[in-house]
């Protein structure tokens, strides 16, 4: 099993998200970090790659309102500021682990 593969997705604050992966690493995404990262076409101009969202415009305390399994590869996030759009693959959230590791 890769280790971009979760084991455990756990969203009861809502203001995180962990994730345990299939290697047993821990990553915690506030949510407002998620939000920023978000790759859909309304953050990411999808011709050029650059980003359209102000990361300065999110707020710090930030929540998610929803998580939503995307098939095997991927979650989709409702904040609390209503954006909903992006999907995030499970690969994309590893290697941006707010940690690091």
């Amino acid at each position: 099993m890769s280790s971009t593969q979760p084991k455990v997705i756990t969203k009861s604050d809502p203001t995180r998200i962990a994730i345990t992966w299939s290697d047993g690493h821990e990553t915690v995404y506030p949510a407002a970090v998620l939000r920023r990262l978000c790759p859909c076409a309304h953050c990411v101009n999808e011709v050029t790659g650059q980003r359209m969202l102000d990361p300065e415009s999110v707020p710090d305390d930030l929540q998610q309102t929803d998580v939503r399994l995307v098939g095997n590869y991927a979650i989709c996030v409702r904040f609390g500021d209503h954006h909903d759009t992006g999907i995030f693959p499970f690969p994309f959230l590893r290697d941006h682990d707010p940690s690091g590791a």
